[in-house]
């Protein structure tokens, strides 16, 4: 039996126990998607999964961290994926379509290895690539930069948060480069700086033009 086969075997399997997962004693949960990584792991390490639980529905997310030259591996598992009631599978994370709370202020701060971000609070300024008219790259402008700055982990974070924002496959395609700095009050009166919550219809807009 293949990697691919034997990932969706585990998988199908165990299904039910992964729907209930918030239901399920700490050890149990861990048992589970520990094997599920070890199998995910067989078929390619660098991949990854993401489960997005709901009351009639959970979403499992095959993931390549942004990582182009993976994109055709994430298609491939997902194309072989079985057919199960309470399941959607997704390849690739999808870009976030309500953004109410961010426009709000109301969003929770996403935890990552102890930096705390806010997507309302974060903001990016377009940069153009010399040369190279339909490529862009943006400075991201933190709140609490300075805190951060020092831990390796920063960008990181703010990757998979913007990953999460304006969909894995655009995080890949469309930003050439990113840069991080600290956000200053005279950043908020510049027209070109922007709400960061706002970066996929920018480049929406940018990819029309």
């Amino acid at each position: 039996m293949n990697p691919i086969q034997n990932f969706w075997q585990l998988f199908q399997k165990e299904n039910i126990a992964l729907f209930l997962l918030n239901d399920l004693p700490k050890e149990v949960t861990l048992e589970k998607l520990n094997a599920l990584t070890q199998v995910m792991k067989e078929y390619n390490k660098d991949l990854g999964y993401i489960i997005k639980s709901g009351t009639e529905k959970s979403e499992l997310i095959i993931t390549a961290h942004g990582n182009p030259y993976l994109f055709k591996e994430v298609e491939l598992l997902v194309f072989h994926a079985p057919k199960l009631e309470r399941w959607k599978i997704t390849a690739f994370l999808q870009p976030e379509i309500d953004i109410d709370a961010y426009e709000n202020g109301t969003d929770k701060p996403l935890e990552f290895y102890g930096i705390s971000l806010r997507i309302s609070e974060i903001y990016f300024l377009p940069l153009e690539v010399p040369g190279k008219p339909h490529e862009f790259g943006i400075k991201v402008l933190l709140k609490n930069y300075i805190v951060h700055k020092d831990n390796p982990r920063l960008r990181e974070a703010l990757y998979v948060h913007i990953e999460h924002l304006i969909g894995e496959k655009s995080f890949a395609n469309d930003l050439s480069f990113i840069e991080i700095d600290q956000l200053k009050n005279e950043d908020l009166e510049d027209e070109c700086v922007l709400e960061l919550y706002n970066l996929k219809f920018f480049i929406d807009s940018f990819e029309y033009d």
